[in-house]
């Protein structure tokens, strides 16, 4: 059984990287299957709470309130209609619900409070629940713990180097600022990032080091295809190759064995061959639903299709591991 490490080297990661592709994918299923049910697929929906007007300059990103771009601004959507959202997204497979919002960082007001009550229906009903609400406090996370929070979201997006590129308006230290908070409050910790934004090999690499080093691996690692959007700074950026985006999700299985390594944004520019093989070089979740907050995704009915081709199945919600460790809920008065 593969070692699980926190001390991997760049140049450790840059040999796994930059080995034969088939090598490298031969080497990643064999990890993948020493750890995981190699059949076995999460489905996650991925549902925008609060659309658009973000005070941030991600470069890709449709919803920041500075670029022209023609995502429609929404205020908080009401407890109910999320929580028929996940309804829905539960009975068509989804195991994972994740609520994002287009906020800098959390506040605590009536709109936190209400996603609180979003939280804690969505736990009711037994679906591993996830936010991405931007920076978040430590005091924060606790409350959302309490009410019965499994994961949250907060990507690296990039590399150290390469972050002022992409980001100006918060630093590299504010994303790792949040995950420690979210890791202190006994959530598990969802962080990956995006390729294709004009970055170089070596900051793919040096964010997936930063990832693998942290004091614990995060139970989840998406890997983004940038989705240029017009408008965006990056509205010209050529489309990612599928042998970039498998070396990506294989090197990370390789480093972080037991992770959930998910094929997010940018499926839905890819063939059913194409998402295989990225399934064979490690990936074991999918988002589904036709849209990613506000990026077009595959269809829930293509994706069935695709099980039954390649002979997934859908994985349970809570298993393993993660169930005893994340489940118990502690009052944050304890703390």
């Amino acid at each position: 059984m593969d070692e699980i490490r926190n001390d991997w080297t760049k140049e450790e990661i840059s040999e796994i990287y930059h080995s034969p592709v088939l090598d490298l994918m031969y080497r990643a299923a064999t990890v993948h299957r020493n750890h995981n049910d190699a059949q076995e697929v999460q489905v996650c929906t991925l549902l925008s709470v609060k659309t658009g007007g973000c005070p941030e300059d991600c470069a890709y990103c449709p919803q920041a309130a500075r670029y022209h771009t023609e995502v429609k601004v929404h205020k908080l959507l009401p407890v109910a209609e999320v929580l028929d959202n996940a309804k829905a997204a539960k009975e068509s497979g989804s195991t994972r619900f994740c609520m994002g919002a287009a906020w800098r960082e959390v506040r605590d007001n009536r709109d936190f409070d209400s996603v609180l009550e979003m939280v804690k229906g969505v736990n009711s009903m037994g679906m591993e629940v996830c936010c991405t609400l931007g920076m978040l406090t430590e005091e924060q996370a606790l409350k959302l713990k309490e009410a019965g929070l499994y994961a949250y979201n907060h990507n690296l997006d990039t590399s150290e180097e390469h972050y002022d590129e992409i980001i100006s308006t918060r630093d590299y230290d504010d994303r790792l600022d949040t995950l420690e908070n979210v890791r202190n409050a006994k959530i598990s910790v969802c962080s990956g990032g995006i390729i294709g934004m004009g970055e170089q090999h070596k900051d793919r690499i040096g964010m997936l080091h930063t990832l693998a080093t942290l004091p614990e691996h995060p139970e989840s690692v998406p890997v983004n295809a940038l989705v240029p959007v017009e408008g965006t700074p990056l509205e010209d950026q050529p489309r990612v190759s599928v042998w970039e985006m498998v070396r990506m999700i294989a090197t990370a299985r390789i480093i972080m064995p037991k992770a959930m390594v998910r094929l997010s944004a940018g499926r839905v520019r890819m063939d059913l061959e194409e998402q295989a093989l990225c399934f064979m070089a490690g990936a074991n979740s999918i988002f589904a639903g036709d849209k990613l907050l506000t990026t077009p995704n595959p269809d829930t009915v293509e994706d069935k299709e695709m099980f039954q081709v390649l002979n997934l199945k859908p994985r349970k919600a809570y298993k393993g591991e993660a169930s005893v460790k994340f489940q118990q809920i502690p009052s944050a008065i304890d703390q």
